[in-house]
């Protein structure tokens, strides 16, 4: 019988310069490709959190949709299952005579587990295939050793930029031949992920669907048919509205669209339009992102005590009032508030929101920096478990900031809400 690869679908939920999906159509002749909604995903984690709420949940949703339907005209069935991998792997092994697996390296605690647990039971003749496929400078690529990451940004950012070429987009041909499987399979449904349905707020920064598709069309979208990408730097700091930044960062973290992509399309850009410090400082922050998945592979499972990389020791607070009222927007800060009531209302915060509530968070209300980033890791669109974790640390001064600072939150709505429009958006006072 005709051997198959699977290829199993994690954090790289696209068909666009997806190394993982190219590796197995180059060296296989018929593909499967499988995604599992892992149960453990919505249930609460160790701080009463819901690991994944229904904002993600819903993108997520959309954005398997959407998989699936991009993988037809490669001849590629996506078989998708509510079940934990290490029983649903095997079982796709067995059932299809699957003899290679191919996936994304990953490397943080959850997902190694998972992996361990999927190999336990696979007979040792299945080899898994693992690519990077997340990066913006490919770890193969760059002019320094993984354990001696630097310490801080502006050092790693200046090793690389000019010194460590980006790589070339891959592009995926068709399978030569259909892989006929049945698959009734489907993908769940919100409410049986656990949630309601629900509407997306009038008021969101991020009206946007799930999906490769989508991400596509927003880059579209940002880039040329607007040029917003011309004037990213003196408007990425904005609060209130759709276009004041990319907003790529949600597609970015399931994997819809790589930083490659994106990274080429700048360039394209600058090649049919100009370039500027706008169009470099959306590369600046793909670095940013790159930075904290290279802290994480050099420090581990650090990222996740309260100690930080840096090993420091703070008197950290589990107050449960404070939570509930920072959570809730009822703090003395009326700036932290209505980022507060943003995100509770729509999964989505600015950049600039999200220093300032972490930084009160953690500086202000000296609260233990790891139920904040365990409520963003519920909540947030886009969670990213490099750079939500590598930004907590980082704002409470256990991680790579070497000026351990401390946001002034009443300067901040001061220089970035400074007529209110923001915080009468969400706080619906008048506050002036």
């Amino acid at each position: 019988m005709q051997k198959t690869s699977l290829v199993w679908f994690r954090n790289d939920l696209r068909v666009s310069d997806n190394v993982v999906l190219q590796k197995a159509v180059q060296n296989s002749e018929k593909v499967i490709g499988l995604y599992c909604f892992d149960p453990r995903q919505f249930t609460q984690s160790e701080f009463g959190f819901i690991k994944t709420e229904k904002y993600r949940a819903k993108f997520l949703i959309e954005t398997i949709e959407n998989l699936k339907n991009n993988l037809k005209p490669l001849k590629i069935e996506l078989l998708v299952y509510f079940d934990l991998p290490e029983q649903t792997v095997p079982n796709v092994v067995k059932t299809h005579n699957i003899d290679k697996i191919f996936l994304q390296k990953e490397w943080t605690k959850e997902e190694v587990d998972i992996e361990n647990a999927v190999k336990s039971k696979l007979d040792n003749d299945i080899t898994f295939n693992t690519f990077f496929n997340q990066f913006l400078y490919h770890p193969e690529d760059i002019n320094f050793e993984i354990k001696n990451t630097p310490q801080v940004f502006t050092v790693f950012r200046k090793k690389l930029e000019k010194y460590v070429d980006i790589r070339k987009e891959v592009s995926i041909k068709p399978l030569s031949e259909s892989n006929q499987i049945e698959n009734h399979t489907k993908i769940p449904t919100l409410q049986e992920l656990g949630f309601s349905e629900f509407e997306t707020h009038r008021n969101t920064a991020f009206p946007f669907k799930g999906g490769e598709t989508e991400a596509l069309k927003r880059l579209k979208h940002y880039f040329f048919e607007t040029k917003k990408l011309g004037v990213y730097k003196k408007t990425r700091n904005g609060l209130v509205g759709v276009d004041y930044s990319s907003k790529f960062s949600a597609w970015l973290a399931n994997g819809s669209i790589s930083a490659r992509t994106i990274y080429w399309k700048v360039k394209d850009f600058e090649s049919k339009h100009f370039s500027n410090q706008s169009t470099y400082w959306l590369i600046f922050e793909l670095i940013w992102r790159d930075y904290f998945k290279y802290v994480s592979l050099k420090h581990d499972n650090k990222i996740f005590q309260l100690e930080g990389i840096l090993g420091k020791n703070y008197q950290w607070s589990t107050n449960k009032n404070k939570i509930e009222a920072w959570i809730n927007g009822e703090t003395k800060s009326d700036f932290v508030n209505a980022n507060m009531i943003e995100i509770k209302e729509t999964g989505w915060m600015s950049n600039r929101g999200r220093q300032n509530v972490a930084s009160y968070f953690a500086k202000e209300l000296e609260l233990d920096w790891r139920i904040g980033a365990a409520y963003f890791e519920s909540l947030l669109l886009d969670y990213d478990v490099h750079s939500n974790y590598g930004n907590w640390m980082y704002v409470a001064g256990v991680g790579n900031d070497p000026r351990d600072r401390k946001f002034n939150v009443e300067l901040q709505a001061e220089r970035y809400d400074e007529n209110g429009k923001f915080r009468n958006l969400w706080l619906q006072k008048t506050l002036f």
